[in-house]
């Protein structure tokens, strides 16, 4: 443990895509995909748009999962 902080993890998971497709008419309307999977490898610029739908990742719900605590607790 360094600084006599514990490490913490947190899984981000980006869910429903949230674009209005129709705010340029003053309506709303989604395109109905469901959970974001990225069109390309890690690091690249199409790791940030979504296959399903063709939306940024910046326009899918991001969801943060609990905290995972990855300092070991045992001394040896």
């Amino acid at each position: 443990m360094a600084n006599g902080r514990k490490e913490t993890n947190k899984v981000v998971q980006y869910r429903e895509c949230q674009r209005n497709h129709a705010a340029a008419i003053g309506g709303y309307a989604v395109d109905g995909c469901r959970e974001f999977m990225a069109s390309g490898a890690e690091g690249t610029g199409a790791a940030l748009m979504c296959a399903a739908c063709g939306c940024h990742r910046s326009f899918h719900r991001r969801e943060v999962e609990a905290d995972l605590d990855c300092s070991s607790t045992t001394s040896g």
